[in-house]
This record gives C-alpha cells, structure tokens and sequence, in this order.
C-alpha cells in the first residue's frame, strides 16, 4: 500500500492530492501501462477492469463508471450505473506482472452517479463502524492468520475431494506435487515445493507494501498459513483481497491451484482465519490492564469480548458465509462450535493470547470462527460492531472456560451448524442492521438463501456412494 509523507512545503496541497501526485509519479517512473481498479461484490469477490495509463489522470479525479449489478453476487439484479473511485493510498505494482509495460492496481470506494456512497460498497461499511469507534475514542486494529491449501490443479480437487461439501468420507490419497508428506511447522525435504511458493508469495506482498509477520506449513497436508502484521481494519480488509489474489496468482503461474474453501478435505483440517483484534485509546492499548489478575484484561477488553460471546450467533453468517464453511465449525477440528472464550484452548470462539511482561501493546482478543474465504470487509464490521456493543451497553463477561471436557457443554450458546440457520438469525439481527446496514444485509442474506437453495437440489457424492446401490 502506498504511504504519503506530506512536504511541508506543500502547504495548500491536500493529502488526496499529494496521493493522487504521487500515483501519477510512480506510473511514469515505473513504466506502468495497465491500472486494475479493484472492488469487491457484496460477497467479498475481487472484481474490477483495468484503465490503460493515459486514462488514469481522468479516472483519479472523476472516477469510472459501469454496470453495478456486478456487486450483487449470485443475486443479479438490474443493471444500474455505479462510479468506482479509486483509492490513491492504496497504489500497488502487481510484482508478478513484467517490469517493462508494468500492470498497477488500486482498491475503489463505490458510489452513485452523483457520488452518494453505495450501501452495498464493503469498503465504506467498514468505513463507517471505524468511524464509530473513533467517535467512542478508538483505533481498531487487526491481524488476521489466513489459512488455505496448495495443490497440482483445479481438477485434483474435483476429482479427489469424494464430497467433502456433501458430507461423504472424501477421498486421502490426494497427490499434492507442492508437498506430499509435511505436517504442521515442517522444514524439511518434502516440503520444499509449498515452502518456496510460499516464499514467492511473501515476497511478492512484501512489495507491495504488506508486511507479513510469519509463514509456515500448517496442520494438513499442502495447508499453509501466511499471518499479516497487524494494521487499522481498513487496510487489512484491502490486504487479506490482495493476498488472496497473490497466493491464487502465483500458484497458477507455477502449473497450480490454491483454495482458499473452508473445508475442502473431509480427512484434513479446515482453513480459518483466526483474527487478532485490539483498540487502541491514542498510544494506550485499551484492552490491557495494569494489575496483576489471571490476563491482564482490562474492563474494555472484557466488555468487548462480552459483546463478541453475546452476538456471535447473529455475526456467524458474515465471519462463516458459505456452505461449505460449517463443515469446518464441527467438533474436533480445532474450530469452535460454542461462543465460549478462554486463554488457551484452540476450541473456543475466543482465546486471549498470554500476556508477556513489557509487551502491553500486544494485549489482543483472538476470534477464531472465521474462515479464509469470507468477506474480509463485513466480517472485520461485524466483529468491531458487536465488541463496541459490549462496551457501550456494558455487557457483564462469563467466567472463562478452563476444562472444555468433550466439547459438548450445552449451557453454553451454540454457534449455528448451517448457513440456512446462520442466515435465518442474521437476517433478524438488529446490530448488523444498525452497522452493515438494511439494503447489505438483504443483498446479503439474499445471496446466501440462493446458495442453500442450489445446494439443497445438489445431488452429493455422498448420497450417491451410500444411496445409489443399496435403495
């Protein structure tokens, strides 16, 4: 992402217009010939079109039109007029792209005609909630552990899953060319296709000025992990939609395929995206306390995870929005199937990282239902708006859970099994119509009833494998 430092002899250049110069700037010196203007559909989907340079002077300043139907996701409607508004502070050079007739890209806030902001756009949703906080005195930060897998092709997965989306037993010897035998945090020999793609990847968003802060081998065979260092929840949302696109980008440019699917293996572990969260009150992080008790957390740390256990039914279908993503939320699997917070156990909604002296400005509540392949956008709004309704409505905080036993502690709330049961409790949910907002949440929820509808007349592997020969 680009960052302007302001010349103080500049003093009646605003900061959109010293970004705006400095895009201009960066495309005649690095010989950029293609710009992509990049947006997502209500569904987190990467979508967009690309300017040639001599038409990027006029889109910075007026913006650049086309069908906005585009942004409805599997709910198309009519086709209606929308401006996309690139973001000059979100400038990147596509690293994988040649350095001569270079390709750019930018990130696009969304708006009608005349420049109302679109309350389907992501990017001003989360804006908003931002806002919010800001207004409650704090900064929102996050840092999210994106989870997803490599394999030879598209067709590996097609061919070998066995049904893991319908349920069946799935088939184990998928064949894996980046990585056949390596297990959790392995260096050695067999990974050595996954580790160097993986390298590629980091490389590449390192030049794009996104900071990575760790990358290893994860739980499954050919399942990676690359955690992003923590920055404000606007630019995360922009960088969790850039790295998926690099990972996929760079993986197709070596002969292969990468999913970011919650649960493509039904023998394997699922991908998550287990997301760090902290607000900060100036230099002060709000959710650190002073004194000696079990974790350090302060009544705002308490009372913002209060908000997360009380809502987390209704913000289930935002932080889990497909199908598949419930075959992932089932016990054992080290995702969590109650809203239930503690300071260790990998099954709980909600964990706090120990506390390590000298190190307060690491105090953070880890929310780990959220897989890889959700909306990074809403899922940061709806996480941010239910802490801040705990911390404005004062929500008392649960004792945490020490001893999970079987997991199957029934006093406490669970977490939907279904995106047709997700969907039915957020579409009811007042707190995501008073944040995300009425005409995004029914967008929304209209998108995920037409998933469950086409899944429900989906024949499976599984039905087929146990029904076909014995009925």
């Amino acid at each position: 992402m680009v960052q302007i430092t302001p010349n103080p002899a500049q003093t009646t250049a605003s900061p959109d217009d010293e970004a705006k110069e400095f895009v201009l700037r960066s495309a005649n010196q690095r010989d950029v010939r293609f710009v992509r203007l990049w947006f997502t559909d209500i569904l987190g989907t990467v979508k967009g079109f690309a300017v040639t340079i001599d038409e990027l002077e006029h889109v910075l300043n007026s913006g650049a039109s086309f069908d906005g139907a585009v942004i409805d996701g599997l709910a198309r409607s009519d086709e209606a007029d929308t401006v996309a508004v690139p973001d000059p502070t979100t400038w990147q050079i596509l690293p994988w792209r040649p350095s001569q007739d270079a390709v750019a890209s930018m990130f696009c806030d969304l708006s009608t005609p005349d420049r109302e902001p679109l309350p389907t756009d992501g990017r001003h949703i989360l804006r908003t909630v931002i806002r919010r906080a800001r207004e409650l005195g704090y900064n929102f930060y996050v840092a999210p552990e994106l989870e997803f897998f490599y394999a030879d092709d598209i067709n590996e997965y097609r061919n070998n899953v066995g049904g893991a989306v319908g349920g069946s037993s799935g088939s184990s010897d998928l064949t894996i060319r980046f990585n056949r035998t390596s297990r959790y945090f392995d260096q050695t020999s067999p990974d050595i296709g996954g580790a160097e793609l993986r390298r590629e990847v980091v490389l590449a968003l390192e030049k794009m000025g996104i900071p990575v802060k760790h990358s290893h081998h994860e739980v499954g065979q050919g399942q990676h992990e690359i955690d992003l260092r923590h920055t404000n929840a606007l630019t995360m949302a922009d960088s969790v939609v850039t790295y998926r696109v690099v990972v996929k980008e760079l993986a197709a440019r070596k002969g292969g395929h990468a999913t970011f699917m919650p649960q493509p293996f039904s023998d394997r572990p699922g991908s998550g995206m287990h997301t760090h969260m902290s607000l900060f009150s100036g230099d002060e992080n709000a959710f650190y306390a002073a004194e000696e008790d079990e974790f350090h957390l302060s009544d705002i740390g308490r009372r913002f995870i209060a908000g997360l256990v009380r809502h987390a039914p209704e913000i289930t279908a935002v932080t889990n929005q497909w199908v598949n993503s419930y075959k992932r939320l089932v016990p054992g699997s080290e995702a969590p199937i109650f809203a239930s917070w503690t300071s260790g156990n990998m099954n709980d909604l909600i964990r706090v990282p120990a506390y390590r002296p000298g190190q307060e400005a690491s105090m953070r509540v880890e929310y780990r239902a959220p897989d890889a392949a959700c909306n990074p956008y809403l899922a940061f709004t709806a996480m941010l708006a239910a802490g801040l309704e705990g911390i404005e409505k004062d929500y008392p905080l649960s004792n945490p859970i020490k001893d999970r036993g079987n997991g199957t502690d029934h006093s406490l709330p669970r977490l939907p099994r279904s995106l047709q049961e997700a969907v039915a409790i957020a579409e009811k949910s007042e707190l995501l119509r008073k944040n995300i907002g009425d005409k995004a949440v029914d967008s929304f929820c209209r998108n995920k009833y037409i998933e469950w509808d086409e899944f429900n007349r989906s024949v499976t592997d599984f039905e087929t494998k146990r029904y076909l020969d014995i009925l």
